[in-house]
């Protein structure tokens, strides 16, 4: 696990290359599902393009099972890699890119469409504004009533989140804690229950 970026907004970015219009649009898009409803929006809000290529690294960067990519009719290799080329070179993660191509009459060539697409979502990638995700890990813990105060305080300390609660005769927390911050929340909720509670890993 590491820490990596995320678009904080949608950014869209134009360019004109031997009167073929590309249209490129950089999204948030946390899993496949919402990966694949920022290419339907695209294609819904210019039906009459040409081509709607598109690329996408829907969760961390690091794991491509959730990568994709489509030339969209383009030649093979022209679009959809080279795009996807540039979303792993930027180190985020959790986006997609859809660019959109309005043919103008002038074929580009494989080069030429190479350097479209991927210079689109280059320069589309300049002009985002980044915000970090620390991936967080998920435990359980149980505890007596006058105890609770001692996890919600090793958790918050440490920037984590109670996921859920559940009261009974105890209470059973789910928290998420930052992966780079276990150790310190650990540590802190030993120190206040003087040993009495831990954070077991969820099997």
């Amino acid at each position: 696990m590491q820490a990596y970026f995320v678009p904080a907004a949608p950014v869209t970015a134009v360019m004109e290359i031997k009167k073929s219009r590309f249209i490129t649009f950089l999204s948030p898009a946390r899993g496949i599902d919402a990966a694949r409803d920022c290419i339907r929006q695209a294609r819904e809000q210019h039906p009459s393009a040409t081509h709607h290529c598109w690329a996408y690294i829907a969760g961390p960067p690091q794991d491509s099972s959730q990568f994709g990519f489509s030339d969209d009719g383009e030649p093979s290799g022209t679009a959809g890699r080279p795009m996807l080329a540039q979303l792993q070179g930027c180190g985020a993660g959790e986006i997609t890119a859809v660019v959109v191509r309005y043919f103008g009459g002038i074929k580009l060539g494989t080069g030429g469409l190479v350097r479209a697409y991927g210079g689109g979502v280059q320069q589309a990638l300049k002009l985002m504004v980044r915000v970090e995700i620390v991936p967080q890990v998920e435990f359980v813990v149980s505890c007596r009533y006058e105890q609770q105060a001692w996890i919600e305080m090793a958790v918050k300390q440490v920037a984590g989140r109670i996921v859920q609660s559940e009261y009974g005769e105890s209470i059973n927390f789910r928290v998420a804690i930052p992966f780079d911050k276990v150790g310190e929340a650990s540590r802190k909720l030993g120190d206040l229950s003087r040993g009495a509670l831990h954070f077991l890993p969820i099997t």
